[in-house]
């Protein structure tokens, strides 16, 4: 019959095979029941979001965090706690400790990650604009671009202040090795400066239509680099952030209406009277056509070939295709109308005259 106590007492590494069992079965409950309750917490909580309840914001951003823990850093926390049960030698207690400092401060800055996206997200639940509108999807993209950057820098640094890593003379070193290296890229980084100022400005957004000096398209994207456009001739044009704030930008996406202006050349033989009877007649037209607010038809100049009537009237949508299409069937209202009021347009002629030489 085998000695139970005996191997039950018998010492491997340090520990008894009693100490490893229990060290054992404490790994296992733990590495079992963290993710269970994770992911438990997990479910209430897209059922809260389902049901659209309102909980207070500590509630809210504790079980956002707890879902958004790592299966790594559970691993490891349930290996620290077995490890707390045992004699672990310097060497393996050293290795231990690297191994928990790295996850811990790994999910650290998942958790600030989670953290500045939800802030994100509750700043639009209140301000009424979620889904997010196009007007913020750059700048959030933006915003988590530089709160991760700089949430994982400090969470590398704090990670190597734990291991024992002197970092204030690595901090001096990144001081001064930053200046040189922002004096080799200082385009790039005036860009990423740039995408700041595009973030808080906000003077265009995804989906507009802008013309950028003699470049015209619609935002695509807007990155921390470069913002893409998409031609009218369907070609991805790219333009850096900095040289899109240098340029004249005309947004033709934030146009409430549009405006246009025409002129109409009748002839000169054209009796007073029926010059009289144009602007009502052209107002009437207009009128007629939706989406339309006329404002003035006027009798304006004696050109050089014709009498010039200036007319003017705004389309009640941005959409250029909108604007064509009226702008077509106004035109042909008029021909119509010019036609039955005896209204001839004219158009510019040349008379050459010819001597016959003298004998």
């Amino acid at each position: 019959m085998p000695d139970w106590r005996g191997i039950w007492n018998s010492v491997y590494f340090g520990d008894s095979v009693e100490a490893w069992a229990i060290a054992l079965i404490a790994f296992a409950l733990t590495f079992t029941a963290l993710p269970l309750v994770r992911r438990l917490i997990a479910a209430r909580r897209r059922k809260w979001r389902e049901a659209e309840h309102t909980l207070p914001v500590a509630i809210e951003l504790t079980a956002l965090l707890i879902a958004r823990t790592n299966r790594l850093f559970l691993s490891v926390l349930a290996l620290w706690f077995a490890s707390t049960l045992l004699y672990i030698p310097s060497g393996f207690d050293r290795v231990i400790h690297f191994i928990i400092v790295i996850a811990f401060w790994f999910q650290v800055g998942l958790w600030a990650m989670a953290a500045v996206r939800y802030a994100i997200e509750r700043r639009g639940r209140r301000a009424g604009v979620l889904p997010p509108d196009p007007a913020q999807l750059g700048s959030i993209d933006i915003i988590v671009f530089i709160a991760g950057l700089t949430i994982w820098a400090m969470a590398l640094l704090l990670a190597l202040d734990n291991l024992g890593v002197q970092i204030k003379p690595l901090l001096t070193g990144l001081g001064i090795g930053g200046v040189a290296v922002a004096l080799a890229v200082q385009s790039v980084l005036g860009d990423v400066l740039a995408s700041v100022s595009i973030a808080l400005d906000k003077p265009f957004a995804i989906g507009d239509s802008l013309a950028v000096d003699d470049i015209q398209g619609t935002v695509e994207h807007i990155g921390v680099k470069s913002t893409r456009l998409r031609s009218i001739s369907g070609e991805q044009i790219i333009l850096a952030n900095a040289d899109v704030l240098k340029a004249r930008v005309r947004n033709y996406g934030r146009m409430r209406e549009r405006r246009s202006a025409f002129r109409l050349n009748v002839t000169y033989d054209t009796p007073p009277e029926k010059l009289r009877s144009i602007p009502p007649a052209v107002r009437e037209v207009i009128e007629s056509q939706p989406q339309t607010r006329f404002d003035r038809c006027n009798f304006l100049a004696f050109g050089d070939w014709s009498l010039q009537f200036e007319s003017v009237y705004y389309v009640t949508v941005s959409d250029y295709k909108t604007y064509a299409q009226l702008q077509q069937s106004i035109n042909i209202a008029i021909l119509e109308r010019f036609t039955a009021l005896g209204v001839e347009i004219a158009f510019a002629t040349h008379s050459l005259h010819t001597l016959k030489p003298a004998k």
